[in-house]
Formats: C-alpha cells, structure tokens, sequence
C-alpha cells in the first residue's frame, strides 16, 4: 500500500510539473511585458525613482507587508499614496500576473 501510495504521489508530481511548466513559463513572460510597460517608469530593475526606500527587492516588501500576491495584486489594482491603481487600465488577470512577476523577480533580486 506504501509503495502504491508513493507512485500515486510521484505520478501527480510529475503531471503537475509538465503540465504547469508552459503556462508558468507564459505568465514569467507576459509579466515582464506587463512590468516593461506600466511599471518599469518608477521601478526599473525593482527599485523606485519616486521613494527609494519602498522598492520592489524582497527586504523592502518584507518591511512594508507586501511580501504577498495579495498584497501586490491589492497595491496594483487600488494604488496608495504615490502608487497609482491600475484597476481601469489593466485586467484583473493581468494585474495577477504582473504581481507573481514582482514576486518571482524579487526572489531572484531582481537579475
């Protein structure tokens, strides 16, 4: 039963990782698309022209409490203070996307 328990697990595993590979790969795409154009104005390479110290590097959205997609995805759709919302110029898809980009890139700092 273990060993059937296992190969079930490792099966799934592997579906998983070749059928969501593509669609990731896509999304890393289109969100450095989406970045390139709305957002790299004021954060070029994850930093901010307008307030330097609230960047898009992973220390900095750790200290502001936007170290989530939730987070991010709210920032970007209502905007605050200096940010402005994005909501009427980009799909709620869109604004998912563009979030997971900030994430993943601030994983890798930004390189």
């Amino acid at each position: 039963m273990k060993k059937l328990m296992t190969l079930i697990l490792f099966t799934f595993c592997l579906w998983i990782i070749n059928f969501t590979s593509p669609a990731n790969a896509l999304d890393t795409a289109k969100g450095a698309e989406i970045f390139s154009v709305h957002c790299a104005g004021c954060h070029i390479n994850g930093g901010n022209i307008i307030r330097r110290g609230k960047n898009l590097k992973k220390n900095a959205l750790k200290r502001y409490g936007m170290d989530s997609l939730e987070a991010i995805t709210n920032i970007v759709t209502n905007g605050k203070n200096n940010m402005s919302a994005y909501k009427e110029r980009l799909t709620t898809e869109e604004i998912q996307i563009v979030a997971a980009y900030v994430l993943e890139q601030a994983e890798k700092d930004w390189k």
